[in-house]
């Protein structure tokens, strides 16, 4: 959807936000907005939303202009969100009454600031978030052009090649994989060990798939990649695991943490616990194999649990990964500014060897609320690893460092100033 205004007729103030679950590269896309913002003169103030949609509707905004240059420039090695992120869903399916609200509080913000651009850094659910901006500016003749970022480890939103984040996720995993495996195998005895690494990933086995990346022998770990892709299969699975170790005295599985059993259920799910959009929260698939391993095969059997250090691993990032999450957030600006809303920032794959790629945008209608999984054509028939199709899409993903400036031998990132923007409004209700 285009707006008919030409972009010289056509300004305003810029806000730009973060959701979701952060990565090591989504700062990046903030820094991209910021700095191809600060080329546009219709583009009069750039804000920031702190904690995405929620902060918003309280009005809380900062003043990015000022920000030092240097910090901006610090943001693209920096992890998390910088400006705070959230897990919050304007939903009209659930609550339409409080969707209604959310989205008049919204627009009272945006008028009393002058919003005229806005972009919103995250996956599935904030890509739906940006869509209902959109329509609803549509809806109420509000002057407003929206264009999404995309960033998720899980690298599952459709139409893009591949999303903001996911390369960096694999680059750390895989080489956690290799480390534990070296570390794991140095010890083996004749009696034979298992050691399980559970990563992230609900549906999509993309980031468990990435560690195949670490095998550089047929023998070298991961020994098993467990996807949420496929159904589980106990008995074929412990006879993988045995005839590994019997041959290796060691066996390193890596196990995405949706994995399901025969029936589809989620093997590692608390249903006692629901997180934020109702879903049992996940926080056992390891345990529960190590479990099943233990009890059926009495073998000694360790676990490892990456959780958030997987996404806070900015130490060692994909350069590849942070350079395209920078492009994405100029991209973003410059489609608003040649009219463009609705749409979403994707990565073209132009060319595998050597990797070329660009950016363009597709319809927020089209990204919304769509799961994009490992096609069935890139896993082994037996469902236990990821075969040449994957292997060759993502390796260009991991290529190359971004190294981080230290302090006394530690990590040095960026520390926005937060200049609070002075609220306009009452208090949100």
């Amino acid at each position: 959807m285009e707006n008919n205004e030409a972009s010289n007729e056509f300004s305003g103030n810029l806000l730009v936000a973060q959701s979701g679950g952060p990565t090591v590269a989504i700062n990046s896309s903030v820094a991209g907005v910021i700095q191809e913002a600060g080329k546009h003169p219709e583009i009069e103030e750039i804000y920031g939303g702190l904690n995405g949609i929620h902060g918003i509707l309280n009005e809380e905004l900062i003043d990015i202009n000022e920000e030092k240059a240097k910090t901006v420039a610090e943001l693209k090695h920096t992890p998390a969100a910088a400006l705070g992120t959230c897990r919050y869903k304007i939903n009209f399916n659930t609550d339409p009454e409080q969707a209604a609200l959310d989205m008049d509080r919204l627009f009272e913000v945006f008028e009393a600031h002058n919003i005229r651009f806005f972009f919103y850094a995250g996956g599935n659910d904030s890509q739906d978030t940006s869509n209902k901006i959109h329509q609803e500016a549509q809806k109420r003749a509000y002057a407003l052009r929206v264009i999404g970022v995309p960033k998720t480890i899980d690298n599952d939103l459709p139409h893009t090649d591949h999303c903001p984040g996911y390369g960096s996720v694999v680059k750390y995993n895989a080489t956690t994989v290799m480390e534990v495996g070296a570390d794991v195998g140095s010890m083996a005895t004749d009696e034979g060990s298992c050691c399980i690494v559970e990563v992230m990933g609900r549906a999509a086995g993309w980031i468990a798939a990435g560690t195949v990346v670490a095998k550089r022998e047929d023998d070298d770990p991961p020994h098993i990649i467990l996807l949420p892709e496929i159904r589980l299969d106990e008995e074929a699975f412990l006879t993988r695991v045995r005839e590994t170790v019997d041959r290796l005295k060691h066996c390193i599985v890596v196990v995405g943490e949706g994995v399901k059993n025969a029936a589809g259920e989620e093997i590692g799910a608390d249903k006692s616990r629901l997180d934020a959009f109702g879903h049992a929260v996940l926080s056992g698939a390891a345990e529960t194999l190590r479990e099943l391993i233990q009890g059926k095969l009495n073998l000694k059997t360790r676990t490892v649990k990456l959780g958030y250090a997987q996404r806070a691993a900015a130490h060692y990032a994909s350069a590849t990964d942070v350079e395209e999450a920078f492009a994405c957030g100029v991209a973003a600006v410059k489609a608003a500014m040649e009219g463009k809303s609705g749409q979403m920032v994707k990565l073209v794959r132009l060319a595998n060897e050597p990797y070329q790629w660009n950016t363009s945008l597709q319809s927020l209608d089209d990204i919304a609320n769509v799961e994009h999984l490992i096609p069935r054509a890139w896993i082994s028939e037996d469902g236990f690893m990821p075969n040449d199709n994957f292997i060759k899409y993502v390796t260009p993903l991991i290529q190359g460092e971004n190294p981080v400036p230290t302090l006394n031998g530690l990590p040095k990132f960026a520390r926005l100033v937060k200049e609070p923007v002075e609220k306009q409004l009452p208090p949100r209700a």
